[in-house]
């Protein structure tokens, strides 16, 4: 697997996991904030809009692959982002229109959140301990017959 996709991946993870853990445990407060959408400042939207687009745009310029399952996630995370930066740039009234979720849609946001996070995790920091060296720390341990690696960047 590539440097790169093992980058993205891991920081994805993290931002999967902890978003929907937010949807997960503050339910109400996402709520309250999908609904409240339409009385947003417009330079707040756009400010957003703006991180959105660059978070992004910056996956993309550096990782536009789709030749492997977590190669076309890390490029679908990208592509996601830019768009939805885009579209509140663009058009931020049609993007405030957009449908609302109620809190059982929020629910399977966060779950389906987690898994890939989980999922992107595994690939990130885990899947590839048998191809080193890596950038970072690399270490692997033998432990009762288990190899357990760890690939956390320095």
């Amino acid at each position: 697997m590539d440097e790169i996709t093992l980058f993205f991946a891991k920081i994805a993870s993290a931002y999967l996991v902890i978003t929907g853990l937010g949807f997960l445990i503050s339910t109400d407060f996402y709520d309250k904030m999908v609904r409240g959408n339409a009385s947003t400042d417009p330079v707040t939207l756009n400010l957003s809009g703006a991180a959105h687009f660059l978070v992004g745009m910056t996956i993309l310029v550096q990782h536009f692959r789709w030749g492997s399952l977590a190669e076309a996630v890390v490029t679908l995370v990208g592509l996601g982002a830019a768009l939805k930066g885009a579209g509140l740039i663009a058009t931020p009234k049609l993007m405030l229109r957009s449908p609302k979720t109620d809190k059982t849609a929020l629910k399977w946001s966060g779950v389906g959140f987690i898994m890939l996070g989980i999922y992107l995790g595994y690939v990130g920091f885990l899947s590839n301990c048998s191809t080193p060296p890596f950038q970072g720390i690399a270490k692997m341990r033998q432990y009762r017959r288990v190899r357990i690696c760890v690939n956390f960047p320095i």
